[in-house]
This record gives structure tokens, C-alpha cells and sequence, in this order.
């Protein structure tokens, strides 16, 4: 851990981590420009960096992009990041009364604690996660990827969990594409050689999450107004403590939320939220939803300890935690670097590395938030339609730089469209990007699963309590989705009929 520490804190790392912070911090905060969205565009940037380079980068432009957009969510009633909105409900409030400056100074100390609560319980329990992960064979490896997979969906649409699970299946098609793994034959290839070589997860990411974005954003009419003056932007201390009860339970929380494979920041965030009012007193309880600092705490807190929480699936079982956590699993791919139960014996050290990556890019974080706020209520004022467009070469060069291949620009343009479909017809993108992150883990092993139990029985094969037990949670998962669609459908159609029952009562 000391010589991880030491490597990270290095002058030319600490350099690349505050500028992947500061990069973070201002993407954040320009309004439509999501966290995932930045860590898909610059996976291509970091493609050309040497290994710790690239992940102090990474790590340093997802700590700043999660607080980033409490920016403009304060200040201008618009949140930078979906993970925002609760930050938004009570910052503006905040803002209009002359208190904008102290609501962003709480919410970069919120910010900051619940890194913190992130990275310690990341620190604690991956030794144990790793411990037990160990005993994960090609059965077990292949109900993981699945159950990744469907929890993804079921987590990610909400009250249609089929929407997810389709959006997880064809992420997982659109990985079989190219030659198989272990016998090297064309599948979904159609003569065509470019596609021998698969589809770069890359460019679907960059398309999904970066051109869907400026597709989706681009015709929006409104105009951010700049605000003439924040106030006091450092907090008292009185209130820090008043309020680190709240803070310690949010980061529990948001780091657990975040462990769980699909759930997101956005969720720990609301989630946090709600659980605060609930919990708070009653005259806190009034302040709620026009003011309060205590909910602006429970929410920043939450979905910074999400980025811990999230980095434990994704280093321990090679699961990301979110889509922004599998943006940072493909830039580690490209380097070549396997997370999962063996990281700590095929990448001895590594995972130090993260662990003191993850505390100085936090760090930073919380110097660079105070002196950027300034520069980015200027920056995050830009028309979208002058914005937007400038993103565009960034989604192409990001896509052509990983195999210097003009046919990944064109995957990444169907990427966007497809996403931007996705977002018309109401279906979920993080699961599409979770089933191509997977889809190879889980065809690989499958198939070799499939010849180590040639010859052996079915009662062999439950035996392997590990895999069976995943199996039941995939069943689990898939009964539960099915009975809450099919509720939800019978609330739909109820609701449906009382409407148009109302409105023959009303024209009778």
C-alpha cells in the first residue's frame, strides 16, 4: 500500500490526476455532459498513456465529473450530471436566497466525505471479496457475467424490466460479432472483414453515451441564465458537524448502492435523499425540497461514495458497478489489465495503486472544486448549440484512436443512433454497454464450462454450490423483474380505465 501511495503521489502523476480533476470538474458541470459521458470520450485519450498514467487520468476525471455537476444544478437550476438532480431540488432553493456559494462549498465537502467513506470500506472489504472470489471457476464466472448482466436491467429500467433485460441481450449480440475464442470462427461477420476482429466496445460506448448525448440535447431550447454573485462558498463549521451524522449514514449507503452492478450514482443520490427526509426532524423535515443543507448532504454524499462502492465489483469480480465504472474497466482492458478474482496475482500491486490513486485524485478534488467554481459558471453558460457540436470531434477522434480504424467511426455513428433510439422508445443504455463489457466473459466461459462437464452428471454440476446458488439468483432476479412488469402493467391498465371512465362520466 506504502509503495502505491508513494507511486501515486509522484510530481508527474499528481499532475496528470489534478488535470484529469480539473477536466472533470469543468465536464461535469457544463449542463447534458454526464459522468459516463466523459469517461467514454476519453477512454481514446488514454489509450496513447502509459499504464498508471492512464488510471490516475481515469480515476481523476470520474472524482471530478461526480461532483462536477452540483455546479451548475446550484447555480443555474440545470444539473450537470442525472446524479445531480436532488443537488439541484436544494442548491437553487438555496442559491435564490443568497446562499449559492455555501450550498456549493457544503456540497464539496459532502462531496469529499463521501469519497473518503467510499474509499475506506473499498480499502476494507475488497481483501474479503477478492478472498471468496477466488473460489470462481468458468461456471461461476459465467452466472456472475449473467446476473451482472440482469441486474443491470432490472435496476436501469425501472418499472419495465424487460427493457433492460432486451438492452442487456443485444449488448451481449453485438459482442459475439467477430471470431469466437476458442475456435476462431466467424460468427455475424457476413463475409465482411472488418468485422473478424469484433466490434470495439469502445466505439459503442463513445456512441452511446456521446453522440446519443449531443442527439438528444442539441434541439433543447433553453437558456441557462448566469448568476451575478455565489457568496460565501466556505461552510461553517458548526454546520459540517451538525450534519456528519447524515453525511456517515449517506456514504454507508451510497457506497453499498454502488456495489450493486447497474445501480448508478443517480440512484444512491435519491435514494439517500428520501432515507434523509425520512429520518431527519421534523422541522429539518419542512426545509426539505426549499433548502435544506442537510438533504444537499445526504445527496453529494451518496453519490461520491458511489465511485468506491462502485470499484468494488468492478476490481474484485471484473463486474462494473456502474457505466461509468466500465468505462474505466474498458481504458483498463486497452492496458491489457484483467480485473477480477486474480487481479491481485496476475497485476501484484495494482490494485494498491488504485486504492492510493482513488485518495489523491479525492484529495484534489477537493482543492481544485474551490478554485474552479469561478471559471466553470462562466463555462457551463455556453449555448448548446455551440457546445455540442464542438463534442463531436472528440466522440470521432475517441473512437478512431484505439485501432487508428475509420470502420470504428462509422460503429460509433450506428452506436449513437441506436442510442438515441433507445431514449425515444424509453429503454435503458447502461445495460447495452454492461452486455458487450460481459458478453465475452460469459461466452468464453459458458463453453468451456460446456467441456468440462461433458461427461459428468447433473447432480456434478449442482454440486458446484457456487454456481448453483448464482443460478437461483438469476431465476430469483428474472421471477422478481417478471411479477413487478406485470404489476406495473395492471396499475397502467387500471389507471387507464379510470381515466377514460371519467372522462364518459364528464362528457355524459
Amino acid at each position: 500500500m506504502i509503495d502505491g501511495l508513494l507511486l501515486a503521489l509522484t510530481p508527474s502523476l499528481l499532475l496528470v490526476t489534478l488535470a484529469g480533476v480539473c477536466l472533470g470538474i469543468i465536464w461535469g458541470a457544463l449542463p447534458g455532459l454526464s459522468t459516463t459521458m466523459a469517461m467514454g470520450l476519453l477512454i481514446g485519450l488514454s489509450a496513447g498513456m502509459p499504464q498508471y498514467v492512464a488510471i490516475s487520468f481515469m480515476l481523476g476525471v470520474y472524482t471530478g465529473s461526480v461532483f462536477g455537476g452540483a455546479i451548475s444544478a446550484v447555480l443555474i437550476n440545470i444539473p450537470g450530471t442525472p446524479d445531480a438532480v436532488p443537488t439541484m431540488i436544494e442548491g437553487h432553493q438555496l442559491a435564490q436566497k443568497g446562499e449559492g456559494g455555501q450550498a456549493l462549498g457544503m456540497s464539496i465537502a459532502a462531496s469529499f466525505i463521501g469519497g473518503s467513506i467510499g474509499i475506506i470500506l473499498l480499502v476494507l472489504f475488497i481483501p474479503l471479496i477478492l478472498t471468496f472470489a477466488l473460489n470462481f471457476r468458468s461456471w461461476e464466472m459465467f452466472w456472475l457475467a449473467v446476473i451482472g448482466i440482469m441486474v443491470a436491467g432490472t435496476m436501469a429500467a425501472g418499472s419495465m424490466p424487460l427493457k433492460g433485460w432486451i438492452a442487456g441481450w443485444l449488448g451481449m449480440l453485438v459482442a459475439f460479432v467477430g471470431l469466437d475464442s476458442i475456435h476462431a470462427v466467424p460468427r455475424f461477420t457476413f463475409g465482411t472483414f472488418a468485422l473478424f476482429d469484433g466490434i470495439s466496445y469502445v466505439a459503442v460506448l463513445i456512441g452511446l453515451f456521446g453522440l446519443a448525448e449531443i442527439l438528444r440535447t442539441l434541439p433543447a431550447k433553453d437558456k441557462p441564465t448566469i448568476p451575478s454573485k455565489v457568496g460565501r462558498i466556505f461552510p461553517p463549521f458548526r454546520l459540517l458537524a451538525r450534519y456528519s451524522p447524515a453525511a456517515a449514514r449517506s456514504g454507508i449507503l451510497g457506497t453499498f448502492i454502488g456495489a450493486i452492478p447497474g445501480a448508478g450514482a443517480n440512484v444512491a443520490s435519491f435514494l439517500a435523499y428520501d432515507i434523509g427526509r425520512r429520518r431527519a426532524k421534523p422541522e429539518e423535515r419542512a426545509r426539505w425540497g426549499k433548502g435544506s443543507y442537510q438533504a444537499l448532504v445526504c445527496a453529494e454524499t451518496a453519490n461520491n461514495a458511489n465511485i468506491g462502492g462502485s470499484m468494488l465489483p468492478t476490481l474484485a469480480l471484473g463486474i462494473p458497478g456502474n457505466a461509468a465504472a466500465a468505462a474505466l474497466l474498458a481504458a483498463l482492458t486497452l492496458k491489457n489489465v484483467v480485473v477480477g478474482p486474480t487481479i491481485e496475482i496476475d497485476h501484484p500491486g495494482l490494485i494498491y495503486f488504485i486504492y492510493s490513486a482513488l485518495i489523491v485524485a479525492n484529495i484534489l478534488m477537493y482543492v481544485a472544486a474551490f478554485a474552479l467554481i469561478g471559471p466553470c459558471v462562466k463555462l457551463f453558460s455556453l449555448p448548446r448549440g455551440i457546445l455540442m457540436p464542438l463534442i463531436l470531434p472528440v466522440c470521432i477522434i475517441g473512437a478512431y484512436t484505439v485501432k487508428l480504424s475509420m470502420f470504428d467511426v462509422w460503429i460509433m455513428f450506428a452506436a449513437g443512433v441506436v442510442g438515441w433510439l433507445f431514449s425515444v422508445f424509453k429503454f435503458p443504455v447502461a445495460p447495452v454497454v454492461l452486455g458487450v463489457i460481459l458478453a465475452p466473459l460469459a461466452d468464453e466461459n459458458i463453453r468451456r464450462s460446456l467441456l468440462i462437464f461433458e461427461d459428468k452428471t447433473l447432480g456434478f454440476v449442482l454440486s458446484q454450490w457456487i454456481g448453483t446458488f448464482l443460478m437461483v439468483a438469476v431465476l430469483f432476479v428474472l421471477i422478481e423483474g417478471a411479477l413487478r412488469g406485470f404489476r406495473n402493467a395492471k396499475a397502467s391498465r387500471e389507471a387507464g380505465s379510470k381515466l377514460a371512465q371519467q372522462k364518459n362520466e364528464t362528457g355524459e
